[in-house]
């Protein structure tokens, strides 16, 4: 009897630490997910950017405010706020009729979405209440959504 449940007992636990070492690991890949969802969402950004200025001198100089913003975690207001202030002013220059501007913005609500969905997947496991208490995601910070409304 008391081997039967030392078997038992040694069972439970390899399973639980298996769950635990199998969880980490998915959000190790969660967070590489959302660093990479980040950058080309940067990249996409700092793309439409250049693209205004090409397209609309006198906005180039917000377009390169929004530019050096960066796309930092844990600071997206700065760019939120001038990527806002960016699109305030190309509608007010009225409507820029560019394909490359059309690809630009097509090229950013895709880059919004893949890293707004890596945030949700990833907050969605880090939240759980037992990988919060076994602090399964580690030290990294947990990540922001990126929402800006639309853009022009």
């Amino acid at each position: 009897m008391t081997t039967t449940l030392w078997v038992v007992l040694a069972v439970l636990i390899t399973l639980a630490l298996a769950w635990a070492y199998s969880t980490a690991q998915r959000l190790d890949k969660l967070h590489v997910r959302t660093d990479r969802s980040r950058a080309a969402l940067e990249a996409a950004l700092n793309r439409r950017a250049a693209v205004i200025a090409v397209l609309v001198p006198e906005v180039a100089p917000d377009a390169r405010s929004a530019e050096e913003a960066g796309l930092v975690p844990g600071a997206f207001d700065s760019r939120i706020q001038r990527e806002r202030s960016l699109n305030k002013k190309i509608a007010a220059v009225g409507n820029i009729d560019s394909s490359e501007l059309a690809d630009a913005n097509a090229r950013v609500m895709l880059a919004v979405r893949f890293y707004n969905d890596a945030v949700a997947d990833t907050r969605a496991i880090r939240l759980r209440p037992i990988v919060r208490i076994l602090r399964l995601g580690g030290t990294a910070p947990l990540p922001e959504f990126f929402e800006f409304g639309e853009i022009q």
